[in-house]
């Protein structure tokens, strides 16, 4: 995802070390473990989040900033993706979205939408990997969008990801790719059409055959029926919705979910985006929870 305004941030070096290393080799130095540990102690003591999402803008200008080759941007993006993954774990924090690939960036140069299709089969392909990060969290992977949209590779990657994932308890990390919230309601509608049409041909074949059939069949759709059929099935909604780069649109990112989410966006590209900006924004969650919770509360009475 890219939006259009922020400014360039310090240079600095993009090969940084990779999240996948941290784990594996423990680098980082005991006493940041340490103080890390103990600032997680301090927040958890409020109320946390179950479930954060993030909208991962500015890898093209985390690129272009840095005078650095514009897929490097992606690269980096997806270490902070890990990284944070792992940032989210150490928080109990449950459930981690992400929106990596709109539908509409299919519009964008083909050149560039090949090059990050690349980019995302290799990176599934590490994550298939024993050893990985998400083998090591016993972390379940789940894809939203229209995986038709994607080229085999990709898409056979990403299912065979779901897969050996799909019996896994840890956290949950689910990558919206190719996503737009509108096409994944029009889905929903389409599924419970064709699901109450079946019902009502099974009740009508029983009338024919003489037989008493009452499923209690209603042909209105309702919003449980709804939810029942989105991608999110199961998935509880967001508590926080992060947007790097400043960016203040959701760019049709979960419009079902996010009623009650608290919405963020630190002026930090997604590449950028680390650990004290994690912490940032559960603080300002923290702060705001007493007013979401009074909305949340007033909406259930109105039900």
């Amino acid at each position: 995802m890219e939006g259009t305004l922020t400014s360039c941030s310090p240079s600095v070096n993009p090969n940084i070390e990779k999240p996948e290393d941290m784990v594996k080799t423990g680098v980082l130095a005991r006493f940041q473990n340490f103080l890390r540990k103990c600032l997680i102690a301090v927040i958890s003591y409020g109320p946390m989040p179950n479930h954060i999402a993030f909208i991962m803008d500015g890898n093209r200008r985390y690129a272009k900033c840095r005078s650095i080759q514009q897929g490097a941007g992606h690269r980096v993006g997806f270490f902070a993706l890990i990284a944070n993954l792992l940032y989210c774990y150490e928080m109990g924090v449950k459930y981690m979205t992400v929106y990596a690939f709109s539908i509409d960036n299919f519009k964008r140069d083909p050149k560039e939408v090949q090059s990050l299709m690349q980019l995302m089969e290799e990176k599934i392909n590490e994550l298939l990997e024993k050893q990985s990060v998400i083998d090591k969290l016993n972390c379940k992977v789940n894809f939203w969008g229209n995986l038709e949209l994607l080229c085999e590779p990709v898409r056979l990657a990403a299912q065979k990801l779901m897969a050996s994932t799909a019996g896994n308890t840890g956290p949950v990390l689910s990558v919206c790719m190719p996503y737009n919230s509108t096409s994944e309601i029009a889905n929903a509608v389409s599924e419970v059409y064709a699901e109450r049409r079946e019902m009502l041909q099974r009740e009508h074949d029983g009338d024919c055959n003489g037989q008493a059939v009452n499923n209690g069949v209603h042909p209105e759709i309702s919003v449980a029926d709804l939810d029942r059929h989105m991608y999110s099935a199961g998935c509880p909604d967001p508590d926080i919705v992060i947007r790097t780069s400043g960016e203040t649109r959701l760019s049709n990112f979960l419009l079902w979910q996010t009623t009650f989410s608290h919405l963020q966006n630190p002026d930090a590209l997604w590449p950028d985006f680390s650990f004290r900006h994690l912490v940032w924004s559960v603080l300002q969650y923290q702060r705001a929870y007493p007013y979401l919770e009074q909305n949340r509360n007033l909406a259930k009475k109105q039900l």
